[in-house]
């Protein structure tokens, strides 16, 4: 027996999501990071000085693949780490030069924002996202 799979939620969520990385690594790909990283660097943009934990739950990230991704930006000088105020964690922060690339990124984010914005029409742009906070959320 077959099956179509063309409207399976599972597949067609991959599918978009990858289609989505690759718009937005477009724009940021010449600046050397991508679109994990760049995720990464704009949460450490916020300055919570929240512990990892709290950061990976915040954008929905595997905990080992958050420290990956600090330790990389880490040794591009992007991120410095010191030892957490309290406990055995370590705490995260952008440097100059973190700070510096991270508002030059995000002019380029918008342009990538904008791209899929305008592939979509009204009303899947305003259903949209609601719809993925639901989902992550649940």
């Amino acid at each position: 027996m077959t099956y179509d799979f063309s409207d399976c939620l599972l597949l067609n969520t991959v599918m978009a999501a990858r289609a989505m990385t690759r718009r937005y690594d477009s724009q940021l790909q010449r600046f050397g990071v991508s679109v994990v990283q760049f995720s990464v660097l704009m949460v450490l943009r916020q300055g919570r000085d929240e512990p990892v934990s709290h950061m990976a739950a915040r954008i929905a990230m595997d905990r080992t693949t958050l420290i990956r991704n600090l330790e990389l930006l880490t040794r591009k000088g992007l991120v410095s780490s010191a030892p957490a105020a309290k406990g055995n964690g370590r705490a995260f922060r952008l440097t100059p030069d973190g700070e510096r690339l991270a508002e030059e990124l995000v002019p380029h984010w918008r342009a990538a924002q904008a791209e899929v914005r305008k592939l979509l029409k009204q009303p899947e742009l305003e259903h949209l996202l609601p719809a993925l906070r639901a989902l992550t959320a649940g």
